[in-house]
């Protein structure tokens, strides 16, 4: 979506008015975009999602605009409407998982985009840990957003970012990535036990890692052993609202 960040938009008074202000300032953008055939069959199906939200026998008619979104809208534009539908239709966490779970790649990555408008608490994470299990690293790349910043643990936040620097997702798309770094001690080990692994392999340590280093204060100190607990790759995370340290 980061084309519609930088696209010209007005104020959108079609929205209910508990709408976040960003999303209001998408659906403006969007809808500038987009032709008069796309535009007709977002407003259409925005009011489908907010009129009928719940499910309506095997699956809700707005689930069935979510793939659709990407021959109505065309790809560049598809991920930005799946979000306004999954606000539109006031998506919880169950409802986000379904679609997720049963999603293309693309409409995963929306699912992940509107969690932090959608989701208060942790319930959501179980979609973010999934994510960060799988090696497509436009899904990383989303699912270390600003839920995650929110919500996951500090260790499996750690291995989050770890995640990002085995799969070369930049660290940009961390986020929140100064404050939760800061002071971390056990992210400078596990972030020097890596660079140590890269230097012994002959493989060159990604420019990013000294980025994040630096960002928490301490030196890295290679043990060459990890802590119970901490195992090398970023697999298998468990985030716990309230863990951070």
């Amino acid at each position: 979506m980061n084309d519609l960040h930088d696209a010209p938009g007005t104020a959108d008074t079609t929205l209910p008015a508990e709408t976040p202000p960003a999303l209001t300032t998408l659906h403006a953008r969007l809808n500038s975009l987009l032709g008069g055939a796309a535009r007709a069959w977002l407003d259409q199906a925005l009011d489908e999602a907010a009129a009928h939200p719940g499910s309506q026998g095997p699956i809700s008619v707005w689930e069935l605009r979510i793939a659709e979104a990407g021959r109505r809208c065309g790809p560049e534009y598809a991920e930005a409407a799946r979000v306004l539908l999954l606000h539109a239709a006031r998506a919880d966490a169950p409802t986000l998982a379904r679609v997720y779970h049963q999603g293309t790649a693309d409409e995963r990555r929306a699912v992940l985009e509107a969690l932090p408008h959608l989701v208060t608490g942790p319930e959501a994470l179980p979609i973010v840990e999934d994510a960060l299990r799988t090696n497509d690293t436009r899904l990383v790349a989303v699912a270390v957003g600003p839920y995650a910043a929110r919500h996951l643990d500090a260790h499996n936040w750690r291995h989050a970012v770890l995640k990002c620097l085995f799969t070369g997702v930049p660290v940009d798309a961390v986020a929140d990535l100064p404050r939760r770094a800061r002071g971390d001690a056990e992210l400078a080990r596990m972030l020097g036990d890596y660079a140590a692994e890269r230097t012994a392999a002959d493989r060159p340590v990604p420019h990013d890692l000294h980025r994040v280093l630096a960002l928490t204060g301490h030196p890295a100190t290679p043990t060459g052993t990890d802590a119970p607990g901490a195992p090398t790759t970023p697999d298998g995370v468990r985030g716990t609202e309230g863990k951070e340290s």
